[in-house]
């Protein structure tokens, strides 16, 4: 459906495995990236309490996008929600556009992505300052089939974003930064997957 993304994820313990059997079983690669985006809200907070992102990201190209709630996300293993968006010419002048509209630059994130097409799905191995995860994007069947050719199971799936995960651990070990940036994961040795492994279904 137009503007509906859906998507699985997973945390991976062996994201190298799971990269040689992409290419064993005919995946095209399209390379690795650097994301910085900047999430933005309102002065009160509401883009937020409505369960909403706006969010501008920089990986070569730059993207400004708004993503809502859905009815049926987390249903089945999946997580869906209403997506817009759109490529802008100049990160900068696009920031300073959308501060100019009243909107607050209230936290940045990185991630380093690599990307892959089949079967008609997206999927995409993560690099998270806390951690290595892989997005599976497209219909709910090619997802399934996708799944099923990685080894992967129903179960273990996250239908939670990866804020949503860095506020969890940020909770847990009183982190003291709300920026979920490589430098401040610099020297932290505490055990997250015994926190991210909460968000992991069970079938």
């Amino acid at each position: 459906m137009k503007n509906i993304e859906v998507e699985v994820k997973y945390r991976l313990v062996h994201p190298d495995m799971v990269r040689r059997r992409l290419v064993e079983v005919g995946a095209k690669g399209f390379g690795r990236s650097f994301e910085t985006n900047v999430r933005y809200d309102t002065a009160n907070g509401g883009i937020t309490q409505a369960g909403c992102l706006l969010r501008l990201r920089k990986d070569g190209k730059t993207r400004l996008t708004h993503k809502a709630p859905h009815v049926d996300c987390g249903k089945e293993g999946f997580k869906i929600h209403r997506e817009l968006e759109v490529e802008v010419s100049d990160f900068d002048t696009m920031d300073s556009l959308l501060k100019a509209l009243g909107f607050e630059a209230v936290q940045i994130y990185e991630k380093w992505r690599e990307t892959f097409h089949l079967n008609g799905c997206e999927i995409c191995l993560d690099t998270l300052p806390y951690g290595e995860f892989m997005e599976i994007e497209g219909e709910k069947a090619p997802i399934n089939e996708v799944a099923e050719m990685l080894g992967l199971a129903r179960h273990g799936r996250i239908v939670s974003n990866y804020l949503a995960l860095f506020e969890a651990l940020c909770r847990e070990y009183d982190l003291g930064f709300s920026d979920l940036t490589f430098d401040n994961f610099v020297g932290r040795t505490e055990d997250f997957g015994r926190v991210l492994s909460r968000f992991e279904t069970n079938g």
